[in-house]
């Protein structure tokens, strides 16, 4: 087992963040794409959430999470063979807009699990500069809508349809497809989307116009996690995504879009490498069950992907979060490792296949999951023990694979069937 060097850990840990600095949580996993905020958790003692949700609406099947953009959330969900696009207001969870299309239940080369999930599954991604919003369906309905007052429609297209995309391969065990799960990636003039067709496994469209502007050199089929995850690379800026395959890292620079840059192999007999990779500078979590059944630290360069270490803990669902030194996440129990060696600080607590957790600016750990919140301090204060401060249970009637959310002092769960609860943690 391999330490990290005292600079590699530093560059890990990333920066200090201060408690209370409103934050909004544009995309998959937050302002930064790992999960972390610099909104407070709102503790004060006693019950935690503090109150009864503000609100609790049904906005469709699926596992979606929500984003929060200042005053407005915006979720997607399913029913009656229809996609709905809502825009909310975060203070009452009433409409301000909403759109819809048809869409199935299932992608159209659906196998496996169908008990488990359905509805759209891909979360949105709003893009502040333009203040349009990206969305995809499970069956490949790439959009963009204008993210104002009315959400409307400025351009859409549909992946299968274009490119042909068929089913995922059978590895090992068995075949899984769900359909379309990864969140557009919007870096620059670009929406970059995880296609997974033979021409090539990432593809990036013009933002504006949704004009394909380049191709992956890696042509792997798609995999099953949330999001890509932008990184920085010796100074080449590219994205990480998480393949039927294994570790992709491309790159992003001019001259190179679409390159692939490293790559490590990480298969499942299910093709469920469904956990988004967790990004700390050029250092990368990796996590799976099934046969692969471990956590591997990854340290990648120009020259490719150096191993750190790797450990039995793992996580199904769950996108770790590096924070302060550790890592963080929630399957069976919440964990704390540390993030030199891989070694278990801490676990505790009761939380099952379908959990998530975020890491607040006062340093405590947001976990929702088994239809519980719960807030945990992370080794910042209890290095040693897992200590749980506030648990609220009962939110929900479903599983919870969406990611829990934080954002402008509001903590956003949704479940499976629909259900988003708003919880106020600080007026």
């Amino acid at each position: 087992m391999t330490a990290l060097r005292p600079s590699l850990l530093l560059a890990s840990i990333g920066l200090t963040l201060v408690d209370g600095l409103a934050a909004d949580w544009p995309q998959w996993r937050g302002p930064q794409h790992d999960g972390i905020t610099t909104e407070g958790s709102g503790w004060e003692g006693g019950a935690w959430p503090p109150a009864d949700p503000a609100w609790v609406r049904n906005v469709g099947r699926g596992g979606s999470s929500p984003i929060v953009v200042g005053d407005r959330v915006y979720v997607m969900g399913w029913a009656d063979e229809r996609d709905t696009v809502r825009c909310l207001d975060a203070a009452t969870g009433w409409d301000v807009w909403r759109q819809s299309y048809r869409s199935p239940r299932y992608g159209r080369y659906h196998a496996g699990d169908e008990h488990a999930y359905d509805g759209v599954s891909s979360t949105p991604s709003y893009d502040p500069a333009t203040g349009r919003l990206y969305t995809l369906s499970i069956d490949g309905d790439l959009n963009c809508w204008d993210a104002g007052e009315d959400g409307a429609h400025v351009w859409g297209l549909n992946l299968y349809d274009l490119y042909g995309v068929g089913q995922r391969p059978a590895i090992g065990a068995n075949t899984r497809d769900y359909g379309y799960t990864t969140a557009p990636l919007i870096h620059g003039d670009w929406a970059i989307v995880e296609v997974g067709d033979d021409e090539g496994t990432l593809m990036a469209f013009d933002k504006a116009s949704g004009a394909r502007r380049w191709v992956s050199e890696c042509r792997d089929p798609a995999g099953h996690t949330g999001g890509l995850v932008p990184m920085t690379v010796e100074g080449i800026p590219c994205v990480a995504a998480l393949t039927l395959r294994g570790l992709l890292v491309a790159r992003l620079d001019a001259g190179h879009e679409g390159a692939t840059l490293a790559t490590y192999p990480w298969e499942t007999d299910f093709a469920n490498n469904v956990p988004t990779p967790a990004v700390s500078g050029d250092f990368v979590i990796l996590t799976t069950g099934y046969n692969m059944n471990r956590m591997a630290a990854l340290k990648v360069s120009a020259r490719g992907v150096a191993p750190v270490w790797q450990q039995p803990t793992i996580s199904k669902v769950c996108s770790p979060v590096i924070y302060g030194g550790h890592v963080y996440f929630a399957w069976g129990r919440a964990r704390c490792l540390d993030l030199a060696t891989g070694e278990q600080r801490w676990a505790g607590g009761g939380f099952a296949d379908d959990s998530s957790c975020l890491v607040t600016g006062d340093g405590r750990l947001v976990v929702y999951g088994s239809r519980t919140l719960a807030l945990i301090e992370t080794a910042d204060r209890s290095p040693d023990a897992y200590r749980e401060l506030a648990a609220r249970r009962g939110v929900g009637e479903a599983e919870s694979w969406p990611h829990v959310v934080l954002a402008t002092g509001r903590l956003c769960a949704k479940d499976r069937k629909g259900n988003l609860s708003c919880f106020v943690l600080r007026r």
